[in-house]
């Protein structure tokens, strides 16, 4: 089988599948390692499941993260601990480390742009920028937020213009290593956290109606991103440790569908929660999860039909992610609304026990151990 994408939704299905004895190809654009934007913080509800497929992070010195603190862009502030804790991460690790745990499983990792997806007669085929066919019976898409793949397949999202965009950076300075942090800003929120190597991940997602007033990231950053009293503490005694700070635009939190032209989608290609949530990669990891063990009882014929085999990861999925996906997109929608986020927020101080209970509705249970 081969699945498309190979990022962590991507590189622990194949993980998981090679260990069931299933021969699996990744085909992956980019050559690890490999900085992306992203949060890079994780729920410990995956850890258990990671584990068991032989990937500890703490061996790689993941930060373990047990608070969190959630500011107001007018710097009001509640902290809470976090019910399950996590840790922290960077992409440029998690992806190499686990590239090379699939390669040591027997998946082929294939560095190549995919062009076209065709299925007919129930067999799949891939078609790559350097004009390589693969084909194969079952498809996993883990290609990320969105792609050329999603407009051929005419995916009803892409055909929508986003408003987000999204800026990450790497800064050596204080922070505490046990604390994520979320910063609400005019336009926008920016996550904190450590990383292994002890460097300040600053990721941010703003629209492009609080971004297009400035000339750059610079002048963003200064007129807007530290007007947040934290973040200037923070961003202001830090230094920058990329030569410019990451982007991606054309972000969006529209509704996926988990099956597409008979693929199996997986993390931010089945759905995205807004960062503010603070979750998105463990849900990539739990979607990895679904998507394999749905495929093992295929080939075992514990699922006699590709129908079947749809509809159940379908079910599975939309159980597993729904809810959590509409807790976000109303969150996200109170907290872009300064009011209401001073609001919320000071009610929270007054009612500190509602804050752990938010949380626990847009994170998930420890998930099983692969058996």
């Amino acid at each position: 089988m081969v699945i498309v994408g190979g990022g962590l939704a991507g590189l622990v299905s194949a993980i998981h599948l090679s260990k069931k004895g299933i021969y699996v190809t990744v085909i992956e654009k980019n050559i690890y390692p490999k900085h992306k934007v992203c949060g890079e913080y994780i729920s410990n509800e995956v850890l258990p499941y990671l584990q068991s497929l032989g990937f500890n992070p703490l061996q790689f010195q993941a930060k373990e993260i047990t608070d969190f603190t959630l500011s107001t862009s007018t710097n009001t502030t509640i902290k809470t601990k976090l019910p399950l804790g996590g840790f922290g991460i960077s992409r440029y690790t998690l992806d190499y480390e686990l590239a090379n745990l699939a390669k040591q499983n027997g998946v082929e990792i294939v560095h190549d742009y995919v062009n076209q997806i065709d299925f007919q007669n129930e067999i799949f085929t891939i078609t790559t920028k350097s004009n390589k066919t693969f084909t194969a019976d079952i498809v996993i898409g883990a290609y990320g937020k969105r792609s050329n793949i999603d407009i051929s397949l005419k995916r009803s999202f892409i055909q929508q213009k986003s408003p987000f965009l999204a800026v990450k950076a790497h800064y050596e300075g204080e922070f505490p290593e046990d604390k994520v942090s979320l910063y609400n800003f005019k336009g926008g929120y920016c996550g904190v956290s450590k990383v292994e190597n002890d460097h300040i991940n600053v990721c941010y997602i703003t629209s492009y109606d609080a971004f297009k007033k400035y000339t750059d990231i610079d002048e963003f950053q200064n007129k807007v991103l530290l007007q947040n009293k934290q973040l200037q503490r923070i961003i202001g005694n830090s230094k920058l440790m990329f030569p410019s700070p990451l982007t991606i635009s054309q972000i969006s939190f529209a509704e996926k569908q988990p099956v597409e032209n008979h693929m199996l989608m997986c993390g931010d290609t089945a759905g995205m929660i807004h960062p503010l949530c603070g979750n998105g990669m463990a849900m990539a990891i739990h979607s990895a999860q679904i998507a394999s063990e749905t495929i093992i009882q295929y080939f075992n014929k514990e699922i006699s039909t590709r129908e079947e085999l749809e509809e159940m990861y379908t079910r599975e999925w939309r159980k597993a992610f729904n809810k959590r996906l509409q807790m976000g997109r109303k969150l996200a929608a109170l907290f872009n609304m300064d009011f209401f986020s001073e609001m919320i927020t000071l009610g929270l101080r007054l009612f500190p026990w509602i804050l752990p209970i938010i949380i626990k509705k847009t994170h998930g249970k420890y998930l099983k151990p692969i058996q």
